[in-house]
């Protein structure tokens, strides 16, 4: 049987590389031979979200690393501004509510990215704001928020800025202490294209007084005790980890490395825009607003009278390649191509001549190499200084 070729937001597709590492013999996670891997992969994770501060690893999914952000920043009553503009942007709200805090709306229409001046507005006139979350990459919308400028305006204020760049940090251009950012969390199984069931976070010294003065109601995300362990002799993290993931962290980290984060990054826009121009090439409409939209993952709306089963299924099962469809009120209306990773032309071109296929067989009128067209041409010299890998 084929591989089906994972275009999805995550899980992304991991090298054969990383999949080696996962089977090197498992040492005791008590020892100073794991304990090199785990400073090695540490430094590494600090490189790509551009820190000087520690980061730290934590067995789980992206999402108990947004707990750990916010579970031990916030105390009963704390006012938390939530952005929300997707399904993600909802999830930190539903955490801020699950510590007890209590969260200020900033809703963003579904599709567009926030305004920074609403941002300013609604933290001059609320009070005692004590952290302010944000999405970099929301991708149930396809949507890029300015994370940036944003940061820019977190300077005139107290509030903690927490931002997640779970699905953008390795293919978007993430500073964390350039941008301001006082708690950045990520996860494995997106742009870093390890295998999912990893996370990490890096704090600020401002975020750390915070920690210090705040009681944490979470055991296992307890950051003083990963920054405890973290800081011995030979450093450890607090409970068990998966040594096969750290493994795989440190292996898909060095692959990072090899090929530059810059370079990465600009791979990741070039894959965007081939990916945009062949979608919009065959006659099909972007869900979110151009000027907002994401470099790792493009949504479009479904085209009427397509169903998603119809659609996606003829994809999945016919040509092997795996979209994703839309999340809550967008189910059955909007599908989404992930573009990182280790995605390149190669699996671009074939992802969009199947949607040419596919739609042609149901009845749509569509030239076929019309959109395969697009992208080769995205990729051609002068659109394109990128060398492929």
């Amino acid at each position: 049987m084929n591989e089906t070729l994972l275009m999805i937001p995550g899980p992304t597709r991991v090298s054969s590389r990383v999949l080696k590492a996962m089977s090197e013999s498992i040492v005791n996670h008590r020892s100073a031979v794991f304990g090199e891997i785990l400073t090695e992969t540490n430094e590494m994770m600090s490189e790509v979200f551009q820190t000087q501060n520690q980061s730290y690893l934590i067995t789980g999914s992206g999402t108990a690393a947004m707990e750990a952000a916010l579970g031990n920043v916030i105390s009963e009553g704390d006012k938390v501004l939530n952005i929300v503009g997707g399904k993600f942007g909802e999830r930190f709200m539903q955490i801020t509510e699950t510590h007890g805090g209590v969260p200020v709306e900033l809703e963003v229409e579904w599709g567009n990215a926030a305004n920074p001046e609403d941002i300013r507005y609604i933290l001059e006139e609320e009070e005692e704001i004590k952290a302010v979350t944000m999405v970099h990459n929301e991708t149930s919308t396809g949507v890029e928020n300015p994370i940036e400028e944003v940061g820019k305006i977190l300077k005139d204020f107290d509030a903690l800025y927490v931002v997640d760049t779970v699905s953008s940090l390795g293919g978007a251009d993430v500073q964390v202490d350039n941008f301001g950012i006082d708690i950045c969390v990520t996860g494995s199984q997106k742009c870093l294209a390890a295998p999912p069931g990893m996370a990490a976070i890096t704090l600020n010294d401002d975020a750390w007084k915070v920690v210090d003065k705040t009681e944490s109601k979470t055991y296992y995300l307890n950051l003083k005790k990963y920054r405890k362990s973290g800081s011995k002799a030979v450093p450890e993290t607090p409970y068990t980890p998966s040594v096969s993931l750290m493994y795989a962290m440190n292996e898909a980290l060095k692959i990072i490395m090899e090929e530059g984060l810059e370079a990465r990054i600009k791979r990741h826009e070039q894959a965007a825009k081939a990916t945009v121009n062949g979608v919009k090439a065959i006659g099909l409409e972007l869900f979110a607003s151009e000027d907002a939209s994401s470099s790792t993952v493009t949504a479009v709306n479904m085209p009427e009278g397509m169903t998603d089963k119809n659609f996606r299924g003829t994809m999945r099962n016919k040509y092997r390649i795996e979209l994703a469809g839309g999340q809550d009120h967008l189910k059955g209306n909007v599908f989404r191509i992930g573009h990182m990773g280790n995605i390149t032309h190669r699996e671009i071109i074939s992802t969009i001549a199947a949607i040419e296929m596919s739609l042609k067989e149901f009845g749509y009128e569509v030239e076929l190499g019309t959109g395969v067209a697009a992208v080769q041409e995205s990729y051609m010299p002068g659109n394109n200084s990128l060398e492929f890998f």
